[in-house]
């Protein structure tokens, strides 16, 4: 179906094939992402931090069948807001279109935090704020030249990930195949000692962090050259692929920690438990190359996709009036939302050099982040029940009620095992965003969506009635 047929014109370039949406989301979920999160990860899972990769990659593949359901069904640009102001409400769409931007807000500032830190790691000269505004200037610039500047740069950053992550994978097996580390086994998967289904919950709480990004591609519904069947095979390649790439890597770098106790004792407060991992399998050559690549991965690649996924949501819910209506405002000779690119780097830039300035200002932006992909997650589930029972029931009970019903319940149990922090951010946010639809009810500009086109032969039902006859 084509946007037209939900009421808004084509203003996007339909740039995007299936290869470059698989990179778009490999990009966005990092192939190396675990790199800069690695030790808090091991230490919330007792050092099982494979199995927690593995968990977390079943609940986000449960998800990404939802998104299939519903990105066929509403191939739009603003994913799980526009899904459920369709399916259910439009006042439904716009909490959780509140609740995901705390997400897609926040994840370009914690780019840039993250990457400002490994790259201060390096060269401690520069404060960790001014690489925050190195990386958003950069990203802002790459991504208002347009959607073509952003896919080629994409191949680019993907292949070089891949090549740091050869590298590593390569010289932890030899390293451990000549006894470095402590040997070949299975206790990153499960140790039963100490294994618990709360305590993995609570590390697939923090490990989660690495697979947000495949969700993005259903904002790309507008860019994707084939539309809604080019998005849904591309979210499931990119989540296959790269939960494959975390659980090596995580399990690898476990069998190497130069000191596992002390780890899961005390924790990661440097951020450089995977580098020293790195350093014991190929030397400091190494834990320096995967530091800077972990710098460059997260604060340009990842950065870069995410603003670009930041400025599509705005957008979405500006055109809709619960916005901004500057933020809709698409640039005509590049095809881009400009103002919303421009607004995210600005609310990037002030917030990430203030957290830039806190001690716990990664672990802020991360239960941000977190809480608020659960929670658009599950309101995606619940959307592919409400409107499989509201649409007559059609379509199979597997795909339209019992993988949601599994996806949502798994969602919940994190969110309950996961850090207070995050509950406690998460609802105060959903709680502004609560009053903020009380205000719009009260003066009258109630959330609402475009009506289709009279006369559109591409509505759905005209479709059926004509595939039908």
């Amino acid at each position: 179906m084509p946007v037209t047929t939900f009421g808004y014109p084509q203003q996007l370039r339909r740039e995007l094939r299936i290869r470059d949406l698989i990179a778009y989301g490999l990009i966005f979920m990092v192939v190396i992402a675990p790199f800069g999160i690695f030790g808090s990860v091991y230490q919330a899972s007792a050092g099982m931090i494979a199995l927690a990769y593995v968990v977390g990659a079943a609940a986000m593949i449960l998800t990404a069948s939802s998104y299939g359901v519903m990105v066929e069904k509403y191939p739009v640009a603003g994913s799980v807001y526009g899904y459920a102001g369709r399916a259910i409400a439009p006042a439904v769409g716009f909490l959780t279109g509140w609740a995901i931007l705390l997400d897609y807000v926040c994840i370009p500032l914690l780019l840039s935090l993250v990457a400002g830190a490994s790259m201060n790691s390096i060269v401690p000269g520069v404060p960790i704020g001014a690489w925050v505004i190195i990386f958003v200037v950069a990203n802002t610039v790459i991504n208002v030249f347009g959607i073509r500047t952003t896919k080629l740069l994409n191949w680019l950053f993907l292949a070089a990930e891949l090549v740091v992550l050869l590298i590593f994978l390569g010289f932890g097996l030899a390293a451990i195949a000549d006894g470095k580390g402590h040997g070949f086994s299975l206790d990153p998967f499960y140790n039963g000692t100490t294994f618990s289904w709360s305590l993995i919950l609570g590390a697939v709480s923090i490990g989660m962090l690495s697979y947000l990004g495949f969700d993005a591609l259903g904002l790309l519904a507008e860019d994707a050259a084939d539309g809604a069947r080019t998005v849904r095979r591309a979210m499931y390649a990119s989540l296959l692929l790269v939960a494959a790439l975390f659980i090596a890597q995580t399990w690898v770098a476990a069998l190497l920690v130069p000191d596992p106790a002390g780890l899961i004792a005390n924790g990661d407060p440097a951020g450089s438990a995977f580098y020293d991992a790195a350093e014991v399998a190929g030397g400091p050559w190494l834990g320096t190359l995967t530091a800077l690549a972990t710098a460059l991965a997260w604060g340009v690649a990842n950065n870069m996709v995410a603003q670009v996924a930041t400025s599509r949501l705005l957008m979405a819910m500006a055109r809709d009036r619960q916005l901004p209506a500057f933020l809709a405002r698409v640039s005509v000779s590049r095809s881009v939302p400009t103002n919303a690119i421009l607004a995210t780097a600005v609310v990037s830039l002030g917030i990430g050099v203030w957290m830039a300035g806190r001690d716990d200002g990664i672990t802020l932006m991360s239960a941000m982040v977190n809480f608020g992909a659960m929670i658009a997650f599950i309101v995606l589930h619940v959307c592919v029940i409400w409107d499989w029972v509201k649409n007559g029931r059609q379509g199979g009970v597997l795909r339209n009620v019992v993988i949601p019903v599994l996806g949502a319940g798994v969602l919940i149990a994190v969110i309950l095992h996961a850090q207070l922090l995050a509950q406690k951010v998460g609802l105060i946010w959903l709680g502004i965003g609560a009053l903020v639809l009380i205000f719009l009810l009260a003066t009258g500009r109630r959330p609402a969506l475009p009506e289709v086109p009279a006369g559109d032969d591409n509505t759905p039902t005209n479709r059926a009635v004509t595939e039908h006859v």
